[in-house]
């Protein structure tokens, strides 16, 4: 026997304590506390490395449970498809695989054809950075100035973790944060209210488009699968633009206009 394998010896021999697994939850219970301390604690150059590396495990525990939500989907494989001719209602249905919802190729289509429509607002009020973000003092003695808050509403995605508070220049609250806006379609003179998928572009400035800042007149991407839209081949239409008409940050919801 190894030298080192002494205590696993004893435990296959006589066993573990009465109380181990208790005294095991309370530990584990306790960890949580330890850590939160530890971090309250640290500053400077190890504070970065710890919350950098709780942020890196915080990314994995999504992708880990985004995985298998995933992972039950059924795809078909392209050994399967048939030789010879093929009905038109089927060729759809060849080499398709629906683990994602949406492949980066119909993402790149759309991006292509935001620039293409006649928006309902085509010219907006310019907004001043002093208005859009305000300046959050950090440090001991409140003297470093370089975080900024948004002020306005905007929209983060759904696998979005924060970065760590050492590292965050720009903070995005809580209660401005939409996943949802009021969609008016034109010709059906009908309001939906449907899933925002992202924001394609505010004409105010990239860095707020980058943000996910929605303010008047930005063009923003919703979910349409509800309204049973179709192309002219048939498929079921996913995603549409739609155009702010209001002050998100006044009013407390998103009311926009349908791009059709």
């Amino acid at each position: 026997m190894p030298q080192n394998e002494y205590i696993e010896e004893h435990i296959k021999r006589h066993g573990r304590r009465m109380d181990f697994e208790e005294r095991k939850r309370k530990r584990i219970a306790r960890e949580a506390h330890k850590s939160s301390a530890t971090a309250q604690k640290l500053f400077g150059h190890k504070a970065k490395l710890l919350h950098a590396r709780r942020h890196a495990e915080k990314v994995q525990l999504r992708k880990t449970l985004r995985a298998h939500d995933e992972r039950n989907v059924k795809t078909t494989p392209a050994a399967q498809t048939d030789e010879g001719a093929r009905p038109a209602y089927l060729l759809d249905r060849e080499d398709t695989a629906d683990a994602k919802a949406l492949s980066s190729a119909l993402k790149q289509r759309r991006k292509d054809k935001a620039a293409r429509f006649a928006v309902p607002l085509p010219k907006v009020r310019g907004i001043a950075e002093d208005e859009m973000f305000k300046v959050i003092k950090t440090g001991k003695s409140k003297s470093k100035a370089w975080k900024r808050m948004v002020t306005k509403a905007t929209f983060v995605g759904e696998g979005f973790t924060r970065k760590p508070v050492k590292l965050e220049r720009f903070i995005r609250p809580m209660a401005l944060r939409y996943k949802k806006a009021n969609v008016t379609h034109p010709e059906l003179k009908a309001t939906f209210q449907l899933q925002i998928l992202g924001v394609k572009k505010n004409p105010q400035s990239p860095m707020y488009t980058q943000l996910g800042v929605v303010t008047k007149g930005t063009v923003i991407e919703v979910n349409v699968s509800e309204l049973g839209m179709v192309t002219a081949g048939g498929k079921v239409v996913f995603g549409k633009y739609a155009q702010i008409t209001n002050n998100p940050e006044n009013d407390g919801c998103i009311n926009a206009l349908l791009l059709v």
